[in-house]
């Protein structure tokens, strides 16, 4: 893919998370400039740098509050009629270069309301444009992405690789299908996490989910074949509660030690707890943990001193195990997700 700087950059948070999100792109490239809000959860900057050196710094050291950013390497006015389109097919020819061979996608968001069109219909009239270059269409695995945000009186567009962007999906809105059998809409985050952050679900062995009530967790967990062990004094959902391969401990998970002969291939945990509490819970746990295994949890962060209270979690939960990542996802709201594994995972076999 040809590059071509550009120092306006959109990005996308939750809204409790904006500002952090805002403060982690200043932080990465100091001297960016904040043009303002398109929406509650879309940010507007111009780089002091490219486009590139966002990439690299966020390489460098991933966000936690940016969901998802997108270069904008054209502006074009916009007036909410059918007209728009052929003006977005006009003005895209000139992005046509910067797409290379590998499949892409057109990912499109409209702000606001209003519009005459949906953004099926610019993304299939602009898909046509850019397949000339050659390019197949792949809209579930994009190698790059033509980004195009809609507000009510201007379009930006952009083309980047779609693992630049943090996020396959625009904006990084990670929507599921609803399952049948779905307990609680917490699952979503769960699923999400085991995407976002790489993490095979155990087909077998022993699952811990602490604070496990309703039991969505748990639930995930069981589709893909292991026990589960859910720790909570309330009840499960009642296909739980006759399923075999659920073992339910009525206890507060604070009260709860497993035994010394348990090692858990999982350990999962969806508390509302303070944060800093749930991480030394998770850290006494993780003990538990098989050498191979992970950890998933959310952290409940307070509207005020929200960085603080996080960084102190975290430190907390590196005593006993390794971050492999932190996120707030599509799905979360006013927490994080972090994905862990074992310290023994990391020691050399020789235990030197």
């Amino acid at each position: 893919m040809t590059d071509l700087v550009t120092h306006e950059v959109l990005f996308t948070a939750h809204t409790d998370g904006r500002d952090l999100a805002l403060s982690e792109i200043e932080v990465a490239l100091p001297g960016t400039v904040h043009r303002g809000w398109l929406a509650p959860d879309v940010g507007w900057v111009t780089l002091a740098g490219g486009w590139p050196d966002l990439v690299t710094r966020f390489t460098q050291r991933p966000p936690i509050f940016c969901r998802h950013i997108c270069p904008a390497h054209v502006r074009i006015p916009l007036v909410q009629a059918d007209g728009d389109l052929d003006a977005l097919v006009c003005e895209s020819g000139s992005l046509a270069g910067l797409l290379g061979p590998e499949p892409f996608s057109v990912q499109t968001r409209l702000l606001g309301s209003g519009w005459p069109y949906g953004p099926f219909d610019v993304n299939t009239r602009l898909a046509e444009v850019f397949a000339r270059r050659g390019a197949p269409v792949d809209v579930r695995h994009p190698v790059q992405v033509v980004s195009v945000v809609l507000a009510p009186d201007e379009a930006f567009l952009g083309v980047s690789r779609a693992i630049d962007n943090l996020s396959d999906w625009a904006g990084g809105a990670r929507r599921f299908r609803r399952d049948p059998d779905q307990i609680s809409r917490a699952e979503f985050k769960l699923l999400e996490a085991l995407e976002v952050f790489a993490l095979d679900p155990p087909a077998e062995g022993l699952v811990l989910d602490l604070g496990a009530a309703p039991g969505g967790w748990t639930r995930v967990m069981r589709s893909f074949g292991a026990a589960v062990v859910a720790v909570d004094p309330a009840d499960l959902a009642p296909a739980l509660a006759r399923d075999p391969g659920v073992r339910h401990v009525r206890a507060l998970a604070q009260d709860y030690l497993p035994t010394e002969q348990q090692r858990f291939s999982a350990i999962v945990n969806d508390m509302r707890m303070d944060a800093r509490d749930s991480a030394r819970l998770m850290g006494m746990a993780a003990q538990s943990l098989d050498p191979v295994g992970w950890a998933v949890m959310t952290l409940k962060l307070p509207k005020e001193r929200t960085a603080q209270v996080l960084s102190a979690a975290l430190t907390l939960l590196r005593r006993h195990t390794v971050v492999t990542g932190v996120r707030q996802l599509f799905h979360n709201r006013s927490e994080v997700t972090v994905a862990m594994r074992s310290r023994s995972a990391c020691r050399p076999a020789n235990g030197g």
